[in-house]
């Protein structure tokens, strides 16, 4: 997805200082277009590559969120994907395997929300469509 060079000028232009931590978890993350777990990310970094700390990865993360470097996918309280492509789109999620693709914004069709509460305004709005693997028709 973006060379090292094209990582530093992101992680600068986003207005976060490029320590050799926070580059590798960049590197990490925008090494393809891909949905990697805080865990997953941590496994990838420390499997051959310098020790990176939890914490680390959790307070890097959670800074680049904040700068609008990656986006924060939810999909329950216990799973959390992080994506680095922050423009408009939506998700499916397959409940059977884990994995977190992407869907164009336009292939989902919103025409109205509900009425904000009052001193509200909208930021987004992230569909996740749940899915499963179909039953095989050998069973």
């Amino acid at each position: 997805m973006f060379g090292k060079t094209d990582i530093l000028a992101l992680i600068r232009a986003h207005g976060i200082t490029p320590t050799r931590q926070r580059m590798e978890i960049a590197n990490v993350l925008f090494a393809q277009p891909q949905h990697l777990s805080a865990e997953q990310i941590l496994v990838l970094i420390n499997h051959d590559r310098h020790r990176v700390s939890k914490a680390t990865i959790y307070n890097t993360l959670g800074l680049f969120v904040s700068k609008g470097l990656i986006r924060e996918v939810i999909i329950d309280p216990t799973k959390v994907f992080y994506d680095p492509t922050t423009g408009p789109h939506h998700h499916f999620y397959n409940v059977d395997t884990g994995v977190l693709m992407d869907i164009d914004a336009d292939a989902v069709a919103l025409h109205t929300l509900p009425d904000l509460p009052p001193g509200t305004i909208a930021e987004g709005v992230d569909v996740v469509i749940r899915v499963r693997n179909s039953p095989s028709s050998a069973d």
